[in-house]
């Protein structure tokens, strides 16, 4: 799997410690405030405001912390391509990590209504993205869709619970160092196809911490460590052929969205198998 470059490259994105204000969401996301489908949809494309439903979320006591948007070749596509919005409830921030529903659109056909379960670690700002046992909601375009909208966004928050027992599983399960490097062999393997040529950086790079509290042995520390390190890339290392390289910023929506599912179902797969 081939992924994508920096965000700040591929898809702008904003992240805040406070709620977020419609006008920096429109600096960075103006597709969020579309005030039309893009003219390739049919009639039967049911046409509702990402704003509307972000709306109707703060309402219910939802606050967006960070959004994206796709960047696009065509400009004709700015305003309706696929965007990301991140967003917590009034009862889901605490100390160190806090519950994130992550809100996908997009105006052009690309995305239906996608909602997800995320959690955010607040020690290095890096939002990871829950597995698919833990909830996602889809809503299509048509009917009643801030409605939908709104009643998936409070099913995504009760599967918090669900999110809240693998965390605490995966911190009270300690790794022996030779668990620790199979973990992340496995999630080398996740982003490249090593049968063909060895991933650029080896288990040792991605395992590294990259502050003093990360160096715990337990498999949720040894999860973020080996998360942050392949998203946020900037580790040096060799191509394929051999020339030094250095390891690029999971960027794209959908394949930083991606990458961060398959790690969480690798570690709680991990935990299911050692505990």
């Amino acid at each position: 799997m081939q992924l994508a470059s920096k965000f700040g490259r591929t898809a702008p994105v904003l992240r805040s410690p406070v709620p977020l204000t419609d006008d920096q969401i429109q600096a960075v996301a103006p597709s969020i405030f579309a005030a039309q489908a893009h003219d390739s949809r049919s009639a039967r494309y049911t046409y509702i405001p990402t704003i509307d439903a972000l709306n109707g979320l703060r309402r219910e006591g939802f606050q967006p912390f960070m959004v994206a948007q796709t960047r696009v070749r065509d400009e004709g596509k700015r305003e309706h391509t696929k965007h990301l919005i991140r967003l917590r409830h009034a009862n889901q921030i605490t100390g160190k990590v806090a519950n994130e529903i992550i809100l996908l659109n997009s105006h052009d056909g690309t995305s239906s209504f996608q909602m997800l379960a995320g959690v955010l670690r607040f020690v290095c700002c890096n939002g990871m993205v829950c597995g698919t046992n833990v909830g996602e909601v889809r809503v299509p375009h048509k009917g009643d869709v801030v409605g939908e909208v709104i009643d998936g966004a409070f099913r995504v928050l009760n599967n918090f619970e669900v999110a809240d027992e693998q965390r605490e599983g995966m911190q009270s399960l300690t790794l022996s160092e030779g668990a620790q490097t199979a973990f992340a062999r496995a999630a080398l393997e996740l982003k490249w196809d090593t049968e063909d040529a060895p991933a650029p950086v080896t288990e040792r790079q991605i395992l590294r911490p990259r502050r003093m509290e990360d160096g715990g042995s337990d498999l949720w520390t040894t999860f973020n460590r080996v998360q942050e390190n392949m998203t946020k890339g900037g580790l040096r290392g060799r191509a394929a052929n051999g020339r030094a390289t250095t390891t690029r910023e999971v960027s794209g929506i959908d394949q930083n969205v991606k990458l961060n599912r398959a790690l969480w179902v690798l570690a709680d797969e991990m935990r299911k198998i050692i505990g």
